[in-house]
């Protein structure tokens, strides 16, 4: 990075969080970074709209209580395994109804349509 005139020119305090964060990317597993590196990918290639949408959904996810917010996203890894038919058919059950609110819904179909990057460990599965 030192050599690197882009980042010289950066001010020392974006430099010295960057340093950080590779610092800590360094210190993670092999698989961990792995799944770092793919979803960076997978982030590059999103177009604006789709990078938008991305970050107004996260952020509304972000409101939720903690465990709500791990409900929900729970819910979209389990929905983003499955067709996109069956996908569509679970968020709108009476059982997911009956489970999630209006808004926890609108923002799994909206995550579920991103091309985001496949679930970790390939895991599908219902879990509450």
């Amino acid at each position: 990075m030192q050599n690197d005139p882009a980042f010289r020119s950066l001010p020392l305090e974006r430099q010295q969080r960057l340093r950080q964060r590779l610092q800590h990317f360094s210190t993670l597993p092999p698989q961990e970074q792995l799944r770092m590196l793919n979803r960076m990918e997978t982030w590059e290639h999103l177009t604006p709209q789709q990078k938008q949408q991305a970050r107004q959904i996260f952020r509304q996810m972000r409101q939720l209580p903690p465990d709500r917010q791990r409900m929900v996203m729970t819910a979209v890894r389990d929905l983003r395994a499955m067709p996109s038919e069956q996908r569509e058919a679970v968020i709108n059950s009476d059982r997911f109804k009956s489970i999630f609110s209006d808004q926890e819904r609108e923002m799994m179909s909206g995550a579920t349509r991103l091309p985001l990057a496949p679930p970790e460990g390939g895991e599908s599965g219902t879990r509450e």
